[in-house]
């Protein structure tokens, strides 16, 4: 990645190639609140996301599917500035020049899945997970809605908010609170996690296989008979949240 690049490629792990891909899958990491310092590949925020995009991987293949897995240039969100959210943009254009309008699923933690959470009004962007989300009071759940308000055909995004009720970087009421605006406009299933922390350390399995299990979901492939998948399938006519 040269220093004027915000993001890496999509990699072609597994052999696929372009004109193969059928769907694309973007884990992106978390951060801090401020900070202007770079991201670097060996950051804990970075590094924690790899298992989570194994498992992702592992749960597609043969799909089609393509996972990647890219870096902030920032690791900070920066107010205003917003800076994850701009780097997300410019994936997803590359993505749609790339491989064409394949469906995007988005799956973010903390800082990071508070950028994917914004920019899901992207037309490409069929499906969020939100796992341990920074979602503070006021923030917009517009976006998530259709492309096209009048376009009653067409399916309502599916979003998932996962926070452990340990987590004591980010708030889990936030998320809850942000679950019921969701509703007004997307499919959202939500699930709270028993003793949880926010770097999903405690109980990892639990976060790949929810993380891994969402994405199947949302690009239309069958399903475990687990709890994990009745509680991603769940939606706002179900229990607000479902307890793992």
């Amino acid at each position: 990645m040269t220093s004027g690049d915000t993001l890496s490629r999509p990699s072609r792990r597994g052999g696929v190639k372009s004109a193969a891909v059928t769907a694309v899958v973007v884990v992106t990491h978390g951060g801090r609140s401020v900070s202007t310092e770079p991201t670097t590949a060996f950051q804990p925020a970075v590094l924690r996301m790899v298992p989570v995009a194994r498992a992702i991987r592992r749960a597609l293949r043969g799909s089609g599917a393509m996972v990647c897995r890219p870096r902030f240039q920032l690791r900070g969100w920066n107010g205003e500035q917003a800076s994850p959210v701009e780097d997300l943009r410019r994936i997803l254009d590359r993505i749609g020049r790339q491989f064409g309008p394949v469906p995007v699923v988005l799956v973010g933690h903390s800082l990071g899945a508070r950028a994917a959470l914004r920019v899901a009004g992207y037309p490409s962007v069929t499906a969020v997970a939100a796992l341990a989300p920074w979602l503070p009071p006021g923030e917009p759940v517009e976006q998530l809605g259709r492309p096209s308000m009048r376009d009653q055909q067409q399916p309502r995004r599916r979003v998932l908010l996962v926070h452990g009720n340990a987590d004591r970087v980010t708030r889990p009421g936030d998320t809850w609170a942000y679950a019921e605006r969701a509703r007004s406009v997307a499919e959202v299933a939500a699930i709270e996690i028993r003793d949880g922390d926010h770097a999903m350390l405690r109980r990892p399995g639990l976060w790949h296989d929810i993380a891994a299990e969402f994405t199947r979901l949302a690009l239309h492939l069958p399903l475990a008979s687990t709890p994990v998948a009745a509680a991603v399938s769940a939606n706002s006519a179900d229990e607000p949240r479902t307890l793992l």
